[in-house]
This record gives structure tokens, C-alpha cells and sequence, in this order.
């Protein structure tokens, strides 16, 4: 038995991998959300109650932290949420394997690798590093084993391409992007998240430590727009950059731009992840870019 926390794009796809390979699956977010397979069990709870969480994670193998919190609200959220899922697999003796990201490193210069300093001083990017700091103590103590992995902006949800480029471009229309549009960016696929997480959920040599899930080269937010209307056969896009005057000005009504402000810096600059760690000691090699913008391109549309 796996218990997955978080309904949202990683946890469905980490329950559905785990499933598809015969595995007993629980799925637990607030609303008793995710993905409809007869191996996946979809409850309804609080998982920042610690004891709650335990009773749940009674008896299984791996306590997976899918989760995210609003992003305007993770200085609130995230403590006791990150808190009761720590609680819970230390409870239930489960490995715990949590979903990260690049927040912790804050900026840098040059490609991160896992070794990379967690060097964040602004409060909503420390949290994830303090998350993990959290985590890796527990596991130094004897408490339990815990092991993380770390991925850039996402490919197929809750990214730039679907929340701003992705409809416009597939409808030939313009598209207003919040960022500049020629600097490298790494951008990560969903199922590498979810394959990376499974993998060293299960394997010794990876707890004890953070891992970089698995990658393509970076390309800028132009590239990315033409790749995704190549793959879509849409036309050729036709793009804008929002001047950040423009989104702090939106961001005195919008909460959730305002809170972008803090990781600005992830595209005024290259924000480039090294994941041949993984590939080299798992075998995980990052989906090709193509096949993770096809599935963009089909989410977007919707059924035919």
C-alpha cells in the first residue's frame, strides 16, 4: 500500500504509475479527489492533522508529499501540512518521498545539481528548503527514511505553457507571457516526477538525499511556444512580454501574481537544472520533449 498526499497533477500520476503496476494505492486530499483506477483509493481528509494522516498511514510502504498548497498561502499552509505528513511516515515507519522543486537553491549562477547550496533567503522559497532540512534530520536521527525529488516548471499543468500560452497559440491568437522570452529555461514533465519519485521511493541508494528528476536541455519560452504549436499544428506563435511594471500592477489585485514577484528571478536570468545524477544511477531518462507537449496539446483541447 502506497499513501499518495496531494489530488493535483504529480499525485494523480504517481498513483496512476503505481497502479498500473498492480500496486494498492491511497490518494488522500481534501476533497477525496484524483484519478479513477480500480487500484487507487480516494479518501476525503485533512492532512495537516497529524493523527488523522497516521491512522491513514498505517501499514503502508511509502508515504509519497504530493501536495501544494495556493502558492499565496504556503507560508500558512505549508508548516503544518509538511509537519503531519513527517509525523505520519515516522509514525507508520513508511519512507518518505516527497515532491520538491528548485525554490530551496534561490538564485544562482550556472546549472543547479543537487549539490547546489540551499541558499534561499526570501520566506516562501527557505520554506522548501527548511522542509527538506526537516526531512533529512529526521532520516540522520534514525526516525525514519526520507528522500526528495526535485523538478523545474512543469511541462503539462500548472505551468506557463498551460495557464498562458497554451490556448492562445492553439487558437493563432496572441499570448501574453509574464516573462522574457529568450533566457534558458529548464522545464520538467509530470511523468518524470512521478517515474523519479516511485523509483527512489523503493531504492536504498537514494534516501538520505535530494535527487533531480530527469530533464531535457533548456529552452527559452520562445522555443517552447514554437515547439508546443509544431506539435499542434497550430500557427506560428505570435507572443508578448508582460513588462514587470505591467505585472506588479496586477499583482495589487491578484494575489497569486503578486506572490510571483519572489521568482522573478527564474526567468530574468538562465534557470537550468543538471539531472544526469539520476539518469546516471536510475536509468531515468527524461521524456522526450515532444511526446510531453503532445499530451499538453491533448489536455488542452480537451476529449475529441
Amino acid at each position: 500500500m502506497h499513501l499518495i498526499v496531494g489530488a493535483g497533477a504529480v499525485g494523480a500520476a504517481t498513483a496512476l504509475l503505481l497502479a498500473e503496476r498492480g500496486e494498492q494505492v491511497r490518494v488522500v486530499s481534501r476533497r477525496g479527489g484524483g484519478p479513477v483506477h480500480e487500484g487507487v483509493e480516494r479518501l476525503a481528509a485533512d492532512a495537516a492533522d497529524a493523527d488523522q494522516l497516521s491512522r491513514l498511514a498505517d501499514g503502508v510502504t511509502v508515504v509519497y508529499n504530493c501536495a501544494n498548497p495556493a502558492y499565496h498561502r504556503w507560508l500558512t499552509d505549508w508548516p503544518p501540512l509538511a509537519s503531519a505528513v513527517l509525523t505520519a511516515a515516522e509514525r507508520s515507519g513508511a519512507v518518505l518521498a516527497t515532491a520538491g522543486n528548485l525554490y530551496g537553491y534561490g538564485p544562482v549562477a550556472g546549472p543547479m545539481t543537487e549539490s547546489t547550496p540551499l541558499a534561499a533567503t526570501n520566506p516562501k522559497l527557505r520554506l522548501r528548503a527548511d522542509m527538506w532540512r526537516a526531512a533529512l534530520a529526521a532520516h540522520e536521527a534514525g526516525r525514519l527514511r526520507a528522500t526528495e525529488v526535485r523538478a523545474s516548471d512543469y511541462i503539462e499543468a500548472n505551468s506557463i505553457l498551460t495557464i498562458s500560452l497554451g490556448k492562445p497559440l492553439l487558437a493563432g491568437t496572441r499570448a501574453y507571457v509574464p516573462a522574457p522570452l529568450d533566457v534558458p529555461h529548464s522545464w520538467t514533465s509530470i511523468t518524470d516526477v512521478a517515474r523519479t519519485l516511485v523509483t527512489v521511493a523503493t531504492d536504498s541508494r537514494a534516501w538520505g538525499r535530494p535527487w533531480h528528476v530527469p530533464t531535457n536541455p533548456a529552452v527559452t519560452v520562445r522555443e517552447l511556444a514554437s515547439r508546443f504549436s509544431e506539435v499542434a499544428d497550430a500557427p506560428a506563435p505570435k507572443l508578448t512580454s508582460v513588462p514587470y511594471p505591467a505585472l506588479w500592477a496586477i499583482g495589487i489585485v491578484s494575489p497569486l501574481v503578486r506572490e510571483l514577484r519572489a521568482t522573478r528571478y527564474q526567468f530574468d536570468r538562465p534557470f537550468v537544472i543538471d539531472s544526469s545524477l539520476a539518469t546516471k544511477t536510475f536509468g531515468i531518462e527524461p521524456t522526450p520533449m515532444e511526446e510531453a507537449l503532445g499530451a499538453t496539446v491533448t489536455s488542452l483541447r480537451g476529449p475529441a
